[in-house]
């Protein structure tokens, strides 16, 4: 768990290096762009609009979850740029945890303030 720890805290210090440099009011996708560029030139593998398969016993339904960004197959991270979180966004990123089979998620609302007060760490 602390390798996952530490893994969090380096996605954390890119997107306050983004929100510091950006602030609030753009689009998510731009924020998006952002944090993947960011964590790619730090040397951290990142996937984005990573898909995710839907299977329901032998079914598989061609129905498109895709993940923000995958980060070294271990962390998901969803970017919002919404007034506040709801529970739709957090029920949203828990069940991203189940399909993909990771166990740590962050939620990040880039429409806040202060980035601090945007962060939401799950666990499955």
């Amino acid at each position: 768990m602390q390798e996952i720890n530490l893994l969090t805290e380096q996605i954390l210090k890119c997107a306050f290096r983004i929100h510091t440099e950006l602030g609030p009011g753009l689009l998510e996708s731009s924020y998006k762009e952002c944090l993947y560029y960011e964590l790619i030139t730090n040397g951290i593998f990142a996937e984005k609009e990573k898909a995710l398969p839907l299977v329901y016993q032998e079914v598989k339904p061609e129905i498109g979850y895709r993940v923000d960004l995958l980060v070294e197959n271990k962390v998901i991270v969803e970017i919002k740029a919404v007034e506040s979180f709801n529970d739709v966004h957090t029920a949203q990123v828990l069940t991203y945890l189940k399909l993909s089979g990771c166990q740590v998620g962050l939620l990040l609302n880039f429409h806040t303030a202060s980035l601090k007060n945007g962060i939401k760490r799950l666990l499955l």
